[in-house]
């Protein structure tokens, strides 16, 4: 049986969750600019209740990005930091990826235009498409203000909106059948996301675990 821990700090909530004997387990807080106090404690709190060893885990996935400078930094601090102790590999998973992920766990929607708000007048977006279970990229993930977003190409079909760049609603230049504003993403279902990942052999080692923060990425084609 597969023993995984996720954990994810990108957001203002801070959560930790577990996959062991085919069972999961999870706890999940608001604690804006907490996280680094609440989640060590969080995860060996989880541990115990679940009566897992720490060198019990087979890997370590968390929310790698995009999201809080400061937050995502910490969920790799820790996760590098344990998975060098533990040798074991890790399984980075997108927050937007996440947040499509817990919408089609709560809502059971198809399609998910997922959006996080990244200040500066922008938000971080990413369209998402249930494939057997599993929320898949449709395009890629940006970041850019909200009156340039847009859905995939030839998409049909209702789309469903999660994350706090909905929020910007008004602004956005796409329409969805309903939306969530206020759906922040949860190790729960990085967890998820990360188990088809690990089916699939994608676990890197822990010095391989870099943040996404897409702003890097936006920037470089004006370069050109």
């Amino acid at each position: 049986m597969t023993t995984l821990l996720a954990l994810d700090t990108a957001t203002e909530a801070c959560s930790v969750a577990l996959l062991h004997d085919g069972k999961v387990t999870s706890h999940y807080e608001v604690i804006p600019r907490m996280h680094a106090q609440k989640l060590l404690p969080m995860i060996k709190h989880l541990l115990a209740e679940s009566g897992v060893a720490l060198n019990a885990l087979d890997a370590i996935a968390f929310g790698r990005g995009p999201g809080a400078f400061t937050g995502v930094r910490i969920a790799i601090g820790v996760v590098q930091g344990l998975a060098f102790a533990l040798e074991r590999p890790v399984l980075p998973v997108s927050n937007l990826a996440a947040l499509a992920q817990g919408a089609l766990r709560e809502q059971g929607v198809q399609q998910v235009a997922a959006a996080i708000d990244a200040r500066m007048d922008e938000v971080y977006w990413g369209c998402y498409r249930a494939t057997n279970g599993e929320m898949r990229l449709v395009g890629q993930e940006a970041v850019l203000p909200p009156e340039q977003v847009a859905l995939p190409v030839g998409s049909a079909g209702e789309w469903f909106g999660a994350g706090t760049g909905w929020g910007y609603a008004e602004r956005l230049a796409v329409q969805v059948a309903a939306s969530n504003a206020s759906a922040l993403p949860n190790a729960l279902d990085i967890l998820a996301l990360a188990s088809f990942a690990w089916a699939r052999g994608e676990a890197i080692v822990a010095e391989q675990a870099q943040p996404v923060y897409l702003r890097d990425n936006v920037a470089t084609p004006k370069k050109r």
